[in-house]
């Protein structure tokens, strides 16, 4: 990188633009309490965290509108071994937080619609369309995506990312990298994991030509050892949910779980979930619960609704009911144990085979039942997602067998994660009482 370029990649992202954000998050702090028509009665003040956690996410995509004076940038799926990519010192973006955030801010018919403008079924996936669509136009709520030089898709979350990222090759003329985990109906055998290391391992040379870089095995461990730690203390924030009243919602889970996907392997990663977790155990030293007068506590299974998140959490809180535990955010910590920095490439061939979505409905089912177990949980909400084909398919059927073999109720309550189009609020809110009714709320 020239001098020039290196000084204005210093000024607007390490000088100027962290000042601002640090501002805006000190003022937030400043300014604390709960925002406009924020349900005080039911649902406890947001968390403290919550402007840093603001400021991490505008660091991380101002730092990649800029990326392009001194780093090469990858587009990766969710449940791709990131930390190949972050050895090699490239800023990465994942298609899919970005299309939630597009989601949250309810800007994804807009900019989905560009790529249903170009032939693209709504049928396919709400996150790819999005991301396809942002891709064709320019548009994104975050000011300003950075090409990317680099595709890096593992199909260990679906078959989609096969289609949606040979799209985005196509479009942008860049190297695509696939991993291809075989899916796992028990435990990996040998030759699978023998079959996936040798994929990683033919990665290398493809991301160190595009980076430019020499792949440093010390690094790799670094990284490594950074993604445990963090993953850990998610799982750590998590598990604190089995007090009861629980410290924080699913909903409150869903907003801070962006560092641990889009962010994973970076050093404030780790120290910004140890502060959270410093602040769950407050909230629990002092008897506060995320619902104030918390009488049910349910399980979360699915993507979240993303543009209904808040109306969701009042709606529930208000009849008394903390949503305490989910899938969806469990996963992200639940293959904490199998990271070694000591056995780092064995270790990320294991974790990356293992997603939730990676293996049999009869091992969701069984993920599902042990919470509710643990976390003492009256019933389920079973988000029957449009365009989460994989994470939906089996959910009737787990459905019945939550109510006969842990005789807790479970709703199937159907929308879409990203687009509302396919979401009926007043039938949500009509089937949500029929439940809760069961539930004696």
């Amino acid at each position: 990188m020239s001098v020039g370029r290196k000084m204005v990649y210093h000024v607007n992202v390490n000088l100027l633009g962290r000042a601002v954000l640090r501002w805006h998050r000190l003022k937030a702090e400043r300014r604390g309490g709960a925002p406009r028509g924020w349900k005080q009665e039911y649902l406890a003040p947001p968390l403290s965290i919550s402007p840093r956690t603001k400021e991490l996410i505008s660091r991380h995509y101002l730092a990649g509108r800029y990326a392009h004076l001194g780093r090469k940038v990858a587009w990766v799926t969710s449940g791709a071994p990131v930390e190949l990519l972050k050895a090699l010192d490239y800023y990465v973006l994942y298609p899919e937080n970005h299309a939630a955030v597009c989601g949250t801010v309810r800007a994804c018919v807009e900019i989905s619609g560009e790529a249903e403008n170009a032939g693209y079924s709504r049928d396919l996936c709400s996150y790819a369309r999005t991301d396809i669509g942002s891709a064709l136009s320019g548009k994104t709520p975050v000011g300003k995506l950075p090409k990317p030089d680099l595709l890096l898709a593992c199909t260990n979350i679906c078959q989609t990312v096969l289609a949606w990222y040979r799209v985005l090759a196509q479009h942008f003329r860049v190297p695509l990298i696939l991993i291809d985990t075989p899916f796992l109906f028990g435990e990996a055998s040998e030759h699978v994991i023998t079959y996936v290391r040798r994929q990683l391992e033919e990665a290398v040379p493809v991301a160190e030509t595009v980076a430019g870089k020499r792949f440093v095995e010390r690094r790799f461990e670094e990284v490594t050892q950074r993604s445990r730690m963090a993953s850990q203390l998610w799982l750590e924030i998590l598990e604190r949910n089995h007090h009861q009243p629980a410290p924080l919602s699913v909903f409150d889970q869903f907003i801070q779980m962006a560092p641990i996907v889009e962010m994973r392997g970076d050093g404030f990663t780790v120290d910004f979930y140890a502060a959270l977790l410093r602040e769950v155990d407050q909230r629990i030293a002092q008897g506060v619960g995320a619902v104030t007068k918390e009488k049910r506590r349910l399980l979360w299974d699915n993507l979240p609704v993303w543009y209904r998140l808040r109306y969701l959490a009042e709606f529930l809180a208000e009849r008394g009911v903390a949503v305490v535990a989910s899938t969806y955010t469990n996963a992200w910590g639940e293959l904490a144990p199998m990271m070694d920095v000591n056995r780092p490439w064995d270790s990320m061939v294991r974790t990356y085979l293992h997603p939730i979505l990676n293996r049999g409905t009869g091992h969701k089912l069984a993920t599902m039942i042990r919470m509710i177990e643990q976390y003492e949980l009256d019933g389920a909400i079973l988000h029957s997602d449009r365009s989460c084909k994989p994470y939906s398919i089996g959910q009737m059927d787990q459905r019945d067998h939550l109510v006969r073999e842990c005789g807790r109720p479970a709703l199937l309550l159907e929308a879409d994660h990203n687009d509302p189009r396919s979401y009926a609020e007043e039938q949500v809110a009509n089937r949500l009482d029929a439940f809760l009714e069961m539930l004696g709320v």
